[in-house]
């Protein structure tokens, strides 16, 4: 066995994620000689608060930025004397490999190759700690006795573990080539505080906080074991110390679990009946049932597993308790298959400056101890990246120019797109362009100057409300993009189990039941085959109305400028306020179908009333039934309320319709006109 390795300067990669934050405290306060050096990008499942028992350490330093960057990678290898990498950055949740794969690749295999040639280049490393997985031995037989060994064959089966097996052919290949002092771990599941909920069990604790339902795979039978997260942090202690150059361990143990078997476990945590509070949902595409390792290799350094299970699932249960505001808003990562958090450009804010790709942008200052990288002197410092970027399609229309004033006041950054929803390639380019972090559809054919216009021009409403749609939420589903499509409500119409004036309104689940347009058909045919895209946001949008009165488009300058109106309350949308929240629900990661509606209903002649009290005392109007209606206009109209209640719970701060008339529409105008 090798004698004990004494490291100087140790750069931890990716520590402000779970395990390697766990491992960075454990150093930082068993090791106060060793000088410890962070560097993250702080991506949507890393956290500075994760560091918080480390930041106030002397031997302790922050720097934001990529591996990806040869030059800072450099730099901070030469400038801080680094002797030993322990290596953790990396994308990790499967589900996101399969909807963006190719950023997999960028991070854990690209950013492995940047850290391993800047090893090269400075020669001064005299430790390369390179963190791996279990999923690279791929699926084990149900009936294995023994687990995988280091020595076994790599087979991965999905995207992540693929390219977590490539890095390592390049971490081999280093040491070979170069005589790179690396070492390669493989562990197990790790669990306990701290841990981003896209991973089974935070997601199991918090949903039980809510009194929510439990998503499980398939039937739940797959096999996984889990470590806590201070023993694999000791584990990795003791490889840095003990560790032979040029060898793998594995991190595992013996004890297994069915994931069904977590879940009942974690209910009766909280005196929740499983029967009621496990769903089953659809697979992902490959699901291994089982990873089993051999452990024995580290046993012989003298490391050994302490926390039991129990134990250690009390501690995580009592610490989500303790913190369930520590990842703020969490709501689209405890989805079932929540593969759109990961998306290019979302990064965690950070309180401190950034590391730019090049060196000549920052300096480390060294005379205070500071952990934090700061920009070198300047007149004015650079302002602080956005974290989201839009690209709206639909830039002439009326919903689209209103989302891109929207962005502009929120500082957003966005881009119309150019391309034509039909031609899948144009669509490519424009998010190859822009590399937005949503998309916006508010584009489509809803008549000119009505939708009788689409009883004539049939192949071109399909084109655009049903190819056009189709294609461009299959271009995002292709790239790990979620889309906010504005749909319609004008689906529905009332009926014997939605009486008018009854208040009981059609729901998220109903089935469409109004079919008097063609406009109507296309628009229920696209939402019910949307419901194969898990990376669509459906907002069913009715009657829209804006405080901009002149607009043709607006429900209240339409039937003011009507000779007769029928009399019939309807479910409406207040832009003013409603297009807002579909921002915030982009920035929550809301997707499934929503009634896009203020809730309540409003007639025609109560809204004509209001337009009189507040626009114009001496307007008149008439009304007419809806069989005289028929005789004028082509098609029928949709008639019906919509519950709005999913999108109240939500946002609770939403108003009434008629509230909302007022306060957005009416009194600015009043004001305006007085």
């Amino acid at each position: 066995m090798a004698t004990t390795y004494k490291p100087k300067n140790i750069l931890i990669t990716g520590a402000a994620g779970f395990i390697a934050s766990h491992v960075c405290n454990r150093l930082i306060r068993n090791y106060p000689e060793y000088n410890i050096v962070v560097l993250d990008k702080l991506d949507y499942c890393s956290n500075l608060k994760n560091l918080l028992p480390s930041r106030s350490s002397p031997n302790f330093k922050f720097i934001k930025g990529d591996i990806g960057s040869a030059d800072l990678v450099n730099f901070i290898l030469l400038t801080e004397s680094i002797d030993t990498i322990m290596h953790f950055a990396a994308q990790t949740h499967v589900d996101n490999s399969f909807g963006n794969s190719f950023e997999f690749t960028k991070n854990n295999i690209y950013g492995t190759h940047v850290l391993l040639e800047a090893c090269k280049v400075t020669g001064q490393i005299r430790r390369f700690i390179h963190v791996s997985t279990d999923e690279v031995y791929g699926e084990t037989e149900e009936d294995a006795v023994d687990g995988n060994h280091e020595a076994s064959q790599l087979l991965p089966t999905n995207p992540y573990s693929a390219t977590k097996a490539g890095a390592e052919m390049l971490v081999m290949a280093y040491g070979r080539s170069y005589g790179l002092p690396v070492i390669t771990t493989r562990g197990n599941n790790v669990y306990g505080p701290n841990q981003f909920p896209e991973k089974l069990i935070p997601k199991f604790i918090l949903l039980a906080m809510e009194g929510k339902p439990l998503p499980i795979h398939g039937d739940g039978s797959n096999v996984r074991s889990y470590l806590y997260c201070e023993d694999v942090a000791e584990a990795f202690e003791v490889i840095l110390h003990k560790g032979e150059v040029g060898h793998v361990y594995n991190i595992g143990t013996k004890r297994e679990r069915r994931v069904i078997d977590v879940a009942k476990e974690i209910c009766s945590l909280f005196s929740m009946n499983p029967d009621t509070h496990i769903k089953y949902v659809e697979n992902r595409p490959f699901n291994d049932q089982r990873y089993f390792l051999d452990d024995e290799k580290l046993k012989v350094l003298g490391w050994a597993e302490r926390t039991t299970w129990e134990e250690g699932l009390k501690k995580t249960m009592e610490w989500y308790v303790k913190n369930p505001d520590w990842w703020g808003d969490v709501s689209g990562a405890l989805l079932p298959h929540p593969r759109m958090l990961m998306v290019p450009g979302i990064e965690r804010q950070f309180d401190g400056p950034d590391a730019s790709d090049s060196i000549s942008t920052f300096t480390v200052d060294k005379s205070n101890q500071s952990p934090n990288v700061v920009p070198a002197s300047r007149n004015d410092p650079p302002a602080q990246k956005s974290a989201l970027k839009f690209l709206i399609y639909g830039r002439t229309g009326w919903i689209g120019g209103l989302l891109g004033k929207i962005c502009e006041k929120q500082n957003i950054p966005f881009e119309y797109g150019r391309g034509r929803l039909e031609n899948r390639s144009q669509l490519l380019a424009d998010i190859q362009s822009s590399k937005p972090t949503h998309v916006f559809n508010a584009a489509g054919v809803t008549g000119r100057p009505n939708v009788d216009w689409c009883e004539t021009h049939k192949p071109e409403t399909i084109r655009a409300n049903v190819v056009g749609t189709l294609t461009l939420a299959d271009v995002c589903r292709e790239h790990g993009l979620l889309l906010m499509n504005y749909a319609t409500g004008c689906i529905f119409e009332y009926n014997e189990a939605h009486p008018i004036r009854s208040g009981i309104g059609f729901k998220e689940e109903d089935t469409p039941n109004f079919i008097g347009s063609f406009y109507s058909k296309t628009k229920a045919m696209v939402e019910e085959l949307l419901k194969e895209y898990d990376n669509v946001c459906t907002l069913r949008v009715r009657m829209p109305i804006s405080s901009d009165l002149s607009n043709p488009r607006n429900f209240i300058t339409k039937i003011t400028r009507y000779e007769k109106v029928v009399d019939i309350p309807n479910s409406m949308t207040i832009l003013d306020e409603l297009l807002p929240i579909s921002v915030e629900m982009a920035k929550r990661n809301c997707r499934g179908i929503w009634n896009f509606t203020n809730p309540g209903v409003v007639s025609h002649n109560e809204i004509l009333e209001m337009y009189k009290k507040y626009m114009d005392p001496s307007f008149k109007w008439s009304n007419f039934t809806l069989e005289e209606q028929a005789k004028v206009i082509v098609a029928p109209r949709s008639n019906n309320e919509m519950d709005a209640s999913k999108l109240k719970n939500e946002f609770p701060e939403l108003l009434s319709i008629k509230d909302s008339l007022v306060k957005y529409v009416f009194e600015p105008n009043k004001k305006t006109s007085a």
